[in-house]
């Protein structure tokens, strides 16, 4: 049970909260020290990162800097526990690290986890305090809540403002959400005491978790240590049989964020969950409570979501774009196993009445095969090229005029099928090198000769297309068999593999060592330059990708692989009409400056990165109201708007929330449809030419 001796003043209510967790078991501080088998893994690690990794790994002083600055900021990423004072000392040891490291002493990373604990509790101690204030929303004062990319503050007496300006900002978005004084200190209470319960209970595994994945991360961002537990997690994502959402999530701050939306999964059918949004709060089984999980472990939060098949859950999120003073939004989803069936290609016409064009689209939302089903022999076992090959197959017979590959928030998956899909649109050759360790690159060729598809080809993609979908649009672009459309791709252009230490161990005992996530080589397109970092610049690139940072994908990470190259492979790139793209554009240019669709989402993308670039909110209550209702206001405006262009029925204020907007399957998607259009600029030129010499030759 948590100790509250040091605490003053202590609600009542607080206590009866705190009694309720009398079965948590509070780590003594005399435990949190490292285990043998921590010291083993980390000789290990080091071994693995300093041998066989994609980067030359030199465990050095420069090293040593950022291993600290990593682990700090990872367990004080808003610098809102400790004090520089704390900072100072920490830092007579930045650079030893790496000497400490290489002996396998890990007794500076325990000890300054007990420091933070500490401040932890010293905080949680004042905030349970300060909900007891009467505070005056009438008061000209804001809070800094973003304090990622400021300095640690002086002394306690700093932090101490800093934290009634936090308390105070959780009470007002609470009433703002209309809940009584009653309920707002219950839920603050709950809250609070739930962050410093679980960091009591943070043991030396969990100790160790963070400050080897602060080393990993330091040698590259996709380099990671996991634990027994978080192996676990690992295993069910990559069998997809979890009950649950269907959605990655990640530990940002004191919030739950979502990384990606699987394929198939439930919160993917339900189309309103969106990468990005923070979920704030979460339904308890068989209860229409919901559960504060703001300050929670991520461990906790994926196993409140997850349940059995059918059940029903509710998520409180904050949507992307919207800050932490909300409005927040509710939305109910039914558990669920990921339905690998939805993950399959999928196709559809565009009709352009104008000129009398069919443009097919084929959505690929990642590169699937059932390896199983293939080791087993069988012969209609699924993948993406059986499947893509099939819905070409019956485009043509619809007589379609040009084909749209759609990878949108395609993530990848599997490489030897970019490289038949691939295959589909060139007649031979290479299509990827990989360069691994030892500098040594390899290609990748087209496994058969022949082409499915020939004719007119457009690639739609935008930041969240990764890895094999950049694979497939750098070779497509180097070819010059399609144009590429959308914005700049995510950039991710490593291999990773994944190392069961206990392979390497032996130890008779029943110790679990876990396992290490390691970058062990690179792509390369044909050209030779590679899509990491810079992912694929498109040929004709969507505007709304000027109105948001550089802040995304593989770019986001401070110390991820630069961008490079190696020797050209020998290709030969299709005579495409180049010149025409050049005309596309302009056309482009001239149809998006006059569509009301579009523009109304620039504006809304435009009005979203202010949003997210704010890192203080006011405090005086009136003031949020009114940024609260302009908020709302604005997202009608824009459904209703979107709604009139389709002829659907606006969105009333008796629609609560708005749902049955964000739910509508009849939105346009205005992106797919201007891609069409610039195929269509595409054809009609080349068809007119074909049309011209016929005449000739008659």
């Amino acid at each position: 049970m948590i100790n509250f001796k040091n605490i003053t003043i202590f609600s009542l209510l607080a206590l009866i909260l705190s009694a309720s967790n009398a079965n948590v078991r509070v780590v003594p501080v005399s435990e949190l020290e490292a285990l043998d088998r921590h010291n083993k893994a980390t000789e290990l690690i080091t071994h693995i990162l300093t041998t066989y990794h994609y980067k030359k790994t030199i465990v050095n002083d420069e090293l040593s800097r950022y291993i600290l600055k990593n682990y700090l900021e990872n367990l004080d990423q808003n610098k809102a526990y400790f004090v520089n004072s704390d900072i100072v000392k920490f830092n007579t040891h930045k650079n030893s690290i790496d000497d400490a490291i290489k002996e396998s002493d890990l007794s500076l990373a325990f000890e300054i986890f007990k420091i933070y604990r500490k401040r932890v509790e010293e905080r949680i101690n004042f905030a349970l305090k300060v909900i007891n204030y009467e505070f005056d929303f009438d008061i000209d004062e804001s809070f800094r809540f973003d304090r990622r990319n400021d300095n640690w503050l002086d002394n306690t007496k700093k932090l101490d403002e800093l934290w009634r300006k936090r308390v105070k900002n959780d009470v007002l978005n609470l009433r703002l959400a209309g809940k009584d004084n009653e309920n707002i200190k219950k839920t603050l209470a709950e809250r609070y005491d739930r962050i410093l319960s679980t960091t009591m209970q943070l043991d030396s595994n969990d100790v160790f978790q963070t400050f080897i994945n602060a080393y990993a991360t330091s040698v590259e961002p996709h380099t990671s240590y996991f634990s027994p537990r978080i192996s676990e997690n690992f295993d069910i994502s990559m069998r997809l049989s979890l009950e649950g959402i269907g959605a990655v999530l990640r530990a940002e701050s004191e919030y739950t964020q979502v990384v990606r939306i699987i394929a198939g999964g439930p919160a993917d059918l339900d189309g309103r969950l969106a990468t990005d949004d923070r979920i704030i709060s979460v339904s308890r089984e068989n209860s229409e409570e919901m559960t504060d999980v703001i300050g929670w472990r991520l461990d906790d939060v994926v196993d409140l979501i997850r349940g059995p098949k059918n059940t029903i859950l509710k998520l409180e999120v904050l949507p992307k774009g919207v800050g932490v003073e909300g409005p927040s939004k509710v939305i109910t989803l039914t558990r669920d196993k990921i339905k690998l069936e939805e993950q399959d290609a999928s196709s559809s016409i565009i009709d352009i009445p104008e000129t009398g064009i069919r443009i097919g689209v084929i959505e690929l939302p990642t590169f699937y095969v059932d390896f199983a089903a293939q080791a087993e022999g069988q012969s209609d076992y699924k993948s993406t090229s059986r499947d893509v090959k099939k819905l070409i197959s019956s485009l043509t017979e619809e007589n379609i005029d040009g084909l749209i590959i759609d990878l949108r928030g395609n993530g990848g998956g599997s490489l030897s099928e970019a490289l038949q899909l691939t295959g589909f649109f060139i007649d031979e050759g290479p299509i990827v090198q990989t360069k691994d360790a030892t500098g040594k690159v390899e290609i990748n060729y087209d496994p058969r000769s022949g082409i499915i598809y020939p004719g007119p080809l457009a690639v739609l993609v935008d930041r969240n297309s990764a890895s094999a979908s950049e694979i497939f649009a750098g070779a497509i672009q180097d070819y010059r068999r399609g144009i590429i459309i959308g914005e700049t791709t995510f950039g991710k252009g490593t291999v990773q593999n994944v190392i069961d230490l206990n392979r390497f161990i032996n130890d008779d005992g029943d110790d679990d060592y876990g396992r290490l996530k390691t970058t062990i080589a690179q792509f390369f397109r044909v050209s030779g330059s590679s899509n990491q970092y810079k992912g694929v610049i498109p040929d004709i690139k969507f505007p709304a990708v000027e109105y948001l940072n550089d802040d995304i994908g593989e770019r986001s990470y401070k110390n991820a692989l630069p961008w490079d190259k190696v020797n050209p492979a020998k290709y030969s790139p299709a005579n495409a009409p180049i010149e025409i793209f050049e005309i596309a554009k302009i056309e482009h240019q001239k149809r998006i400056k006059n569509n009301k669709l579009f523009q109304l989402i620039l504006n809304d993308i435009k009005q979203k990165q202010k949003n997210s670039e704010k890192k203080e909110i006011s405090l005086l209550e009136k003031v949020r109201m009114q940024e609260r209702k302009k908020t709302e206001e604005a997202k009608k405006n824009m459904e209703n708007m979107m709604r009139k262009e389709k002829g659907l029925p606006e969105i009333t204020d008796s629609d609560p929330g708005s749902e049955k907007a964000e739910k509508d399957e009849d939105l346009v998607d205005v992106l797919l449809n201007e891609a069409a259009e610039i195929l269509n600029d595409l054809i009609v030129p080349q068809k007119e030419t074909n049309v011209q010499t016929v005449h000739k030759l008659n």
